[in-house]
This record gives structure tokens, sequence and C-alpha cells, in this order.
């Protein structure tokens, strides 16, 4: 049965301006330039300053050739038009004798001028460099296309994830390659013989005596017998740092030991990482913002210098006018609706760039006040605990807003460049009724760290008292949380000899 009520709903909706902008607001500004030529090719009635200035005078230019000629060959002294008079020769374009150097050059920048260099990293990938060795070896085109394969199973670290007979499995069913566990595995040791040492490995260990023996093959003056031993018997001991079992099994003095770890810790673990490094050094961290100490007093700048100054184009809102004037058809209604929507489109844009650039200020400030004795001296001991809600309330702004404000979005300060998120911190009471920021505990619990002996390392336990005793009331819980979120082992992994 059917009947009518009249129900009352409170709804919050978010108006497509509001949804622009907040879009917006996550982006960084390395990926804001091409977020807004994006919106230039979508919308035509969006232009940047420059491209429309560039168009109003080359269509003046047009416009004066176009009189000059009807003026040129006008009434009867008319000429006949000769096409010969437009060809030209390939002698035209390098003659250098017409044209000097100075006519041809444009110098628009002046002294005062910032000159800005953007750098860009260039750089062999991990799988081009083993290819590319693999080509050196003279292989039959069946091992080729096995070893192409194991190198495009490779993870970024250089390890080989996948088990051999699965890989036997693949080349017959992926590419129709019979082959055997035997064949896969010569041409996997070949693999295992390119640069970086270590790259082909199927874990830790294997990855381990492959440098080692790489090792004593290319230096037989040194004895790497000890370490291979270690890697290869004691490895599990190894790593969960139980030396005296070392010790008692191997048969070696602790000086032996010691010695012998000292080599294994500087081999590479993650072969593949070197290679990536390398390829991503070039790489740099654009700020979004800019804090200067002058002489004490702070100051904020946006990093917008690659941000195009936009507008409406003038041909769309003539346009416009022209079909509000006249009398429209059924054609000239819908080509309205189509240049209005454009036309509001496009204003949306801009307001919402210059609204995103006054967000991104205003909360950027508030945090520099708020945080002002640490971006005055870079001490992390003076950092304040800071919530989101903080800043919220001092800006007038949603909780949210402040957090796509401040996710992915960069700072660069006197001392150094850091995450704008990284300046939150929840808060703590120490003994005395003071509030310190949890950031300014895990400062000291890693210096507490750095500065414990390697060879008696300092339990959860200890740290905690160590902590109490400074006045900070914190459980142990807590301190092994910080600990983690710090990527600090336990006590036992961080023993040295």
């Amino acid at each position: 049965m059917l009947n009518q009520r009249l129900q009352q709903k409170l709804l919050q909706k978010l108006s497509p301006q509001q949804i622009l902008l907040m879009k917006l607001l996550q982006i960084p500004t390395t990926a804001l330039e091409q977020r807004i030529k994006q919106e230039i090719e979508e919308n035509p009635a969006l232009e940047m300053e420059e491209d429309a200035e560039d168009f109003e005078r080359e269509e003046e230019m047009e416009y004066d050739s176009e009189a000059g000629d009807d003026e040129e060959f006008d009434g009867d002294e008319q000429d006949e038009y000769d096409s010969r008079d437009d060809e030209f020769t390939f002698d035209d374009y390098i003659d250098e004798d017409d044209f000097p150097d100075y006519r041809t050059s444009v110098n628009n920048s002046s002294p005062d001028d910032k000159a800005v260099e953007i750098p860009y990293a260039s750089a062999v990938s991990f799988q081009e460099l083993l290819i590319e060795q693999l080509g050196y070896r003279k292989l039959d085109a069946q091992k080729q296309k096995i070893g192409l394969y194991i190198i495009g199973n490779l993870d970024d670290a250089g390890y080989l994830a996948r088990p051999v007979d699965a890989i036997v499995d693949d080349l017959l069913f992926t590419q129709n390659i019979k082959t055997s566990r035997k064949e896969v595995q010569e041409v996997l040791q070949l693999i295992q013989e390119f640069d970086p040492p270590g790259v082909g490995a199927r874990n830790l260990q294997e990855c381990l005596l492959i440098q080692l023996r790489r090792l004593e093959a290319e230096d037989p003056d040194n004895d790497y017998r000890l370490p291979i031993m270690i890697v290869d018997r004691f490895f599990e001991e190894f790593t969960k740092k139980h030396y005296e079992k070392i010790l008692k099994r191997g048969n070696m003095s602790e000086d032996q030991l010691k010695d012998a770890i000292n080599l294994i810790l500087k081999l590479n673990p993650k072969p593949g990482d070197s290679i990536t490094e390398a390829a991503t050094a070039g790489h740099y961290v654009i700020p979004d913002f800019i804090i200067t100490n002058n002489d004490g007093e702070l100051e904020l700048s946006l990093t917008s210098r690659n941000m195009p100054e936009l507008r409406v184009s003038r041909n769309y809102i003539e346009m416009l006018q022209m079909f509000s004037d006249s009398k429209k058809s059924r054609s000239e209604k819908e080509a309205l609706m189509f240049v209005k929507q454009k036309i509001d489109s496009a204003r949306w844009f801009i307001d919402a760039i210059n609204q995103r650039q006054n967000t991104l200020y205003n909360t950027m400030r508030a945090i520099m006040e708020y945080q002002r004795e640490y971006f005055l001296t870079g001490d992390e001991t003076r950092l304040r605990p800071m919530i989101l809600k903080d800043i919220a309330e001092m800006v007038n702004l949603d909780i949210s807003t402040v957090s796509r404000v401040a996710n992915s979005k960069y700072v660069q300060t006197p001392f150094g460049t850091f995450l704008l998120k990284s300046f939150f911190s929840e808060s703590m009471q120490t003994d005395d009724g003071e509030e310190v920021s949890t950031r300014e505990i895990k400062k000291i619990l890693s210096d507490c760290i750095e500065a414990e002996s390697k060879d008696k390392p300092l339990t959860d336990e200890q740290l905690t008292k160590i902590l109490n005793d400074k006045g900070y009331n914190i459980a142990r819980r807590t301190v092994a949380k910080y600990r983690e979120q710090l990527n600090v082992p336990v006590a036992r992994l961080r023993k040295e000899l």
C-alpha cells in the first residue's frame, strides 16, 4: 500500500567547487603545474596569461599585415601575382651574412633575477645493467631467453623469489621453451657472477656467500674461510647474535669472530638497491614552503615559481556576449550553454587555485607561529605538542582540510627540508605537569640508544627507567612502541662484540 509521509533530514553535500578545492589541496607543488596544464587542455575557456598575450599579439600583427596588403595592392596598379615569388631555397635558411648573431638572440634576464636550475637524473636501470652483462656472454638462443626471464623475475633488491622449478614451468607454458632444472640452474649461476656482487641470490644467506666467495677469488692473499664458515654453517646463530654458540661450535677466538663479523657486516644485503639508489640519487625534494630566519624574524613564502597566471579566455567571453544578444535558435541555445559551462568551470578552477594558495599559506603560517621556538633554533626538544585540531582552530578550518595541507607537503627550513606532517605529535605530561611532545621523548630515547655500550645494550626496561628518572612518566610498552617507530631493534639484536 502506497502512502505519503513528510520526513525531515539533515544532509551535508559538497559543491563541485568545494570538491575541486579539496583535490587541489592534496596536490603538492611539484604536481600542481601538470594539473593546471591538464585543465587547460580539457577546458578551452581557460588559458595562461602569457599564452593569451602572445595570441593577441599575433592576431594584431596579422590584422596589420592584411591591412597593409590591401593598401599596397588596391586599384589598377595591382601587379599580377607570381607564385614563383614564394619559392625558397635551402640557402635562404643558412645565409648567416644577412642576420648577425645579436639579431637572432634575445636576453630578457636581468642581474636581479634569481637563477633557478632544475636537476635531471638519468641512469641505467637495474635490469638494463644485467641484460647488458648477459649480452657479453656467448650463449645459445635458449639460454639467452632463460637468462632474460630470470632477470625479469628479480625484485628491486636483486633477489630471485621465484623457485627454479616454477621458472621451468613458466618457460614451458608462457614461452614454449622446454628446459630442465639443471639448465635453469646453470644460467642462474652465470647471472650470480654479474655485478653488483650478490645479485640473483634466492635468500640473504646465499647473497652473502656469493659476495664472500667473490672476494676470496679476487683477493687470494687474505683468508676468508672463517666468515664463509659463519655464514654457511652458523647463519641462524649469526642473525640472532648468539655469539657464544658460534665461539663454542666454531672453535675460534673472540677476536677472530669479531673480525669475521665486521667483514660480513660490510657486505651488501640488498645488491639491487645500490643500482636503484644511484638511479635516484639526482632526484630532489622540491619544498612547498620556505621558511627563512631574517635576524630573528621568521619569513614564510610559497614555492609557486612555476605556477602560471590563469584567466578566462576573452574569445569565450565575447562568444557568450554574442549568443546572449542574438535571437536564440535551438543550436545557439546549445552553444550558449556550452560556452557558459566552460566559462563557469574556468572561473571555478581559478578561484580554487587562489583559495588553495591562501589556505596553504595561512595553515603553514599558523604552524610556523605555533612551533616558533623550533624554527628559530632547530632544537627538536623545543617542538611543542601539536595536533591537527590545534592548527584547525587557529585558521578556522576543518581538521580534514588541515590534514590535506599537511599530507605530502614539504617545508624548507634553515635546518633542512622536512615533511610537514612530521611536526604533528601527541602530548605527554611530565611529573611536573608540563606537556611535552612525543617527538621530544623519541629524540631523548634515540640519544640514549646511540650513547649506550654496544656490548651491553640497554633493554626496554632500562630505557623506561632512564626516561622516568628524567621526569617523563612513560610505560615500558610505550617505550617499545617508540623504539619500533624509530626502526631500532631490541637490545639483543643491537649487541656487538
